[in-house]
């Protein structure tokens, strides 16, 4: 009796408000292709990371009021990623639930664990030696994963454990966070469609 195929697990969304325009596509068992347009280019960059480590293909199309600030913008974009991300899982049957990686680059160091549970938190502990890298406000990547949790409806933990340099600092981050989510979306064959749950709900 030959297995039937999984489910393609992917997902678009579109969020539009008077701050932004923001739209999201993302197949989970893609190959990490990306093509980002957020008007913030240090943002493409962590957000390339996602795709590539995470092995989702992810598309993002993102217009905001950068004339005030990039603050709608990141946020935003975390929130509908969120929302992207739990529409493409769907009942979440047969995945793994549970993912987590440490990643180093020179002198840093971070570690991300994520729980696919069904409730958002987060908890954020990144010391920046600097409030900017480049243009880029690093007070905002704690809005993109503060938006991408609520929706996403997981918990997730990022801790950098050392670092000096801001830019090693957050590319670990975000690399590790791609590979705690591939490892967390993936298909875990000996579940057998089941849900990684006791409550019978994730």
């Amino acid at each position: 009796m030959s297995t039937p195929p999984l489910p393609a697990r992917q997902a678009v969304v579109t969020r539009h408000t008077q701050e932004t325009q923001i739209s999201v596509t993302l197949n989970l068992d893609g190959s990490g292709q990306s093509r980002l347009e957020t008007g913030l280019p240090f943002l493409d960059h962590m957000l390339d990371q996602i795709a590539r480590h995470g092995l989702i293909d992810l598309a993002i199309d993102a217009k905001g009021d950068l004339s005030v600030d990039a603050h709608h913008t990141v946020e935003d974009i975390g929130i509908t990623l969120g929302q992207a991300l739990s529409k493409a899982l769907g009942g979440k049957h047969g995945i793994r639930r549970y993912g987590h990686a440490y990643v180093p680059l020179d002198e840093a160091l971070s570690r991300v664990v994520i729980d696919l549970s069904g409730r958002p938190g987060l908890e954020y502990h990144i010391a920046f030696p600097r409030a900017r890298i480049s243009d880029f406000d690093v007070d905002l990547l704690r809005e993109f994963f503060q938006g991408f949790v609520n929706h996403a409806m997981c918990t997730l933990h990022i801790d950098c454990l050392r670092g000096k340099n801001a830019h090693h600092i957050a590319e670990t981050m975000f690399k590790a966070f791609a590979r705690a989510l591939r490892a967390a979306t993936e298909m875990d064959p000996r579940m057998q469609g089941q849900l990684p749950s006791t409550k019978g709900k994730l």
